[in-house]
Parts: structure tokens; sequence; C-alpha cells
């Protein structure tokens, strides 16, 4: 089922093709007159929501990893326009995607494990307070008798 143009990066999370949609805008900042006349920049779209290649769990957390890259519609938008040059710039929001939806696959960290001072460290605790406690008590005035 997958081809050779899938973007394998993990058994629960696979780019197909035709989720990917590219647009050629222009990119912004120096350039000279090449950055007003030629459309450079990248702008990536990516419908998670809608994705066949996403398990379920891998869908919610590259959403919810995309922050406001990603639309009401659960489109994830990448906008590459770093470098000069249309190729350069299609293969950096392609990385750029493909790491959101790596960290997305990531497995949950295991759960805490609960854990309790020793007695011991307990009371050298409560020890420790006490003898604060006294010195701060000696701090105060003195009375004469």
């Amino acid at each position: 089922m997958a081809s050779d143009d899938d973007i394998i990066i993990s058994g629960e999370a696979v780019i197909h093709p035709g989720d990917l949609h590219e647009d050629f805008i222009r990119s912004s900042g120096p350039g000279g007159q090449n950055v007003n006349k030629v459309a450079t920049a990248v702008q990536l779209r990516f419908d998670a929501a809608n994705a066949s290649g996403l398990s379920e769990r891998v869908r919610v957390r590259a959403i919810k990893l995309a922050g406001q890259r990603a639309t009401k519609d659960g489109v994830i938008v990448i906008e590459a326009g770093r470098f000069r040059t249309q190729e350069q710039n299609r293969a950096d929001a392609r990385a750029r995607l493909t790491a959101l939806i790596a960290k997305a696959a990531e497995p949950p960290p295991p759960p805490r494990k609960k854990t309790r001072p020793s007695k011991g460290a307990v009371e050298r605790r409560l020890k420790s307070k006490a003898g604060r406690s006294t010195v701060k008590k000696l701090r105060g005035r003195v009375e004469n008798d």
C-alpha cells in the first residue's frame, strides 16, 4: 500500500503525497529585485485531520504540537522562505513537517512512580526544623530577672 513517494516516519505515521498541498508565494526580506519577481517561498499545507496515514493518537498530538500553525479544520500550514530557491524551501518545509509528525509519533512517557521519603529522612528533616526553630527563638529580646 505504501508508494515510493510516501514519507514513512513510524508504524503509525506515514505522510502520503496526496495529503500535501504546496503553494509558492513571494518571500519576504532581502533579495533585491529577485524577491519582488520570483515566488520562492513555500506554503505547505498538510490536512492532518483527514490524513489516512496517521493513527488517531498521532493525529491529535500533531495538531496540538502545531499550535498556531494548525487551522480550526486540522490543516497544518508550514511556511518556508529561508532560502533563495524553491527547491531548498520545499525541502525545508517538508523536513519541518516530518520533524513535527515524528515528535507527535513518539511514544508517551512512562507514568511517574510515586515515592515516599524514608523514615530516617523524615526524622532528619523534622530534627533540623526544630533546630532552626530554637535558633530563631533565641534571637528574641533578652529579659532581665
